[in-house]
């Protein structure tokens, strides 16, 4: 799919918990400190523990100068048309023309309808959304003559004056899935906002994109007219995002995360390496099917900190990657041979090698972009890990007893049930676990049809995902334990986290170094 050449933006979308209102203004502030250039909040009025996202996105705009603003998404039947675009335009005035109208027609209907909305199907939602859209547009208009009239099935203006006109051209976001929102993003809005988590796979980018563009050539509109924007469940790679915005167009990426030290992240080295990957892709206008190719090759700015490593000379105790010259563009991650804990869960000596490639091989930018791949997901997982080790080490240290530790951390994650040092903790498994299970189910018996000779290697990496999803119930147990009793369960707590350690990064160097120029060859 094509590049639309839109504006990269990036975004924090954060839950807005009434259980924590400062936290919540304080986050929107540091993404503008920050440097991102987007925040947005969940919008469930039927939600007692959220507050009410209108009410929020005016005290942020009050607490903030530069930053723009935006619900993800409001439920439009919730508000009448009208009102909404009278709210929408206030709102832009009195922010200096930072705010953004995304918009959903509509999921949680039992909530909905408990609330007084009526109740409506999913083909009659979108087509009470249709309706409102222009009846906003039209209140938007005050070039146009005479009051607002509109006679529709679900909504009717019986003679509104139009305005205020809102500080700039305030742009209508769907969040959209199924054919018929998408053939309405085509017709009429300015954006198409859809979550990663959501859609699974890029492949449905691609779909959504393909019914999008169609229907706005229909209406006689420019698909590129349309923004495409993603929210994400998690940090992704610099290179990873920079290929969304090359094959599939995308040009606002919002990370969903309650994290301070995501959103710094996020803002100040996320952003400016895919940036600096899609200006090149742009200057170097690749041929069609060949998209990210000069992007995501060597010597950019998406090296992620894990690079210096990469590069390092393994000691000689550690399993060294085998040559592979510098043709791939990138060196495996090597093992260290450092060890934190007495327990061995498997024995290395005993781990099969896939057949030496040919030194003579050169690969292409898109090879060893698939190479890459690989070793940027890994370092994302360290990343995850050496925070997850930090944190320990503070409390361990008394450099954070357990209340000062929930303060500073609660906006970490969305769960509030725990102490958040077990909450966090609980993410980094889950994201470990997720990892695993996709190379398992999806990548792995790719490999194994595309290179027979791989299926020992890939056996064995295998069980080492099942010896690490127990190691990672172990510190299930030590959090329960830990949770309990602080003082007295911290031990237990750093031999499993020590533990887990020494297996993950053995395993992610043993992984690289067998996969990643099979990977280049035979693509991801």
């Amino acid at each position: 799919m094509p590049d639309y050449g839109h504006d990269l933006l990036f975004s924090a979308n954060i839950v807005p918990y009434a259980q924590h209102p400062d936290t919540v203004v304080a986050l929107a502030q540091l993404a503008e400190r920050a440097g991102l250039d987007l925040v947005s909040f969940q919008d469930h009025p039927y939600q007692p523990a959220l507050l009410d996202t209108w009410t929020l996105l005016g005290y942020v705009a009050a607490a903030t100068e530069t930053i723009k603003l935006a619900g993800n998404v409001h439920p439009l039947p919730l508000r009448p048309p009208a009102m909404l675009a009278q709210a929408a335009a206030s709102l832009d005035l009195l922010s200096g023309g930072r705010f953004e109208l995304a918009l959903g027609s509509g999921g949680y209907w039992d909530a909905i309808a408990a609330m007084g909305a009526p109740r409506l199907t999913p083909g009659e939602a979108v087509s009470a959304l249709e309706e409102g859209i222009q009846i906003i547009r039209a209140a938007w208009d005050t070039d146009a003559p005479g009051a607002v009239h509109f006679h529709g099935v679900h909504h009717r203006v019986e003679g509104t004056p139009r305005g205020p006109r809102p500080a700039h051209d305030i742009g209508i976001w769907l969040g959209a899935y199924k054919p018929r929102m998408l053939r309405l993003t085509g017709r009429l809005a300015d954006g198409w906002l859809p979550s990663l988590p959501y859609l699974q796979t890029t492949a449905k980018i691609a779909e959504g994109n393909t019914v999008i563009d169609e229907a706005a050539a229909e209406a006689g509109r420019d698909p590129r007219d349309i923004r495409r924007l993603l929210n994400l469940g998690e940090d992704l790679p610099p290179a990873q995002l920079a290929e969304l915005a090359l094959e599939h167009g995308v040009s606002v990426f919002t990370l969903m995360t309650g994290d301070p030290r995501q959103i710094q992240r996020f803002a100040a080295e996320t952003a400016p390496a895919v940036r600096e990957l899609v200006a090149a892709g742009r200057r170097a206008a690749p041929a069609p099917g060949t998209g990210t190719a000069a992007a995501l090759g060597t010597g950019s700015a998406a090296d992620s900190a894990g690079e210096t490593a990469r590069r390092a000379t393994p000691p000689a105790t550690a399993q060294t990657a085998a040559p592979q010259g510098t043709a791939l563009g990138v060196t495996p991650t090597p093992d260290d041979g450092v060890r934190l804990s007495d327990v061995r869960v498997w024995d290395e000596s005993t781990r099969p090698t896939s057949p030496r490639p040919d030194p003579a091989r050169r690969y292409t930018p898109r090879e060893q972009a698939n190479g890459r791949h690989l070793i940027d997901v890994h370092d994302h997982l360290r990343a995850e890990l050496a925070q997850l080790r930090d944190l320990v080490d503070q409390v361990a240290a008394g450099a954070l007893d357990a209340e000062a530790a929930r303060s500073h951390i609660n906006a970490m994650t969305m769960r509030q049930n725990n102490w958040t040092l077990g909450a966090y903790c609980e993410y980094y498994c889950r994201l470990v676990t997720m990892h695993h299970t996709l190379e398992d189910a999806a990548m792995f018996p790719q490999r194994r049809r595309a290179e027979p000779a791989l299926a020992p290697v890939l056996d064995r990496l295998k069980e080492e995902h099942q010896a690490i999803h127990k190691i990672l119930e172990r510190i299930d147990r030590a959090l329960v334990a830990f949770v309990g009793d602080p003082a007295g369960r911290l031990d237990g707590l750093r031999a499993a986290v020590d533990l887990l350690t020494d297996s993950l990064l053995s395993h992610l160097s043993y992984e690289e170094r067998e996969l990643v120029e099979p990977l280049a060859r035979h693509g991801l």
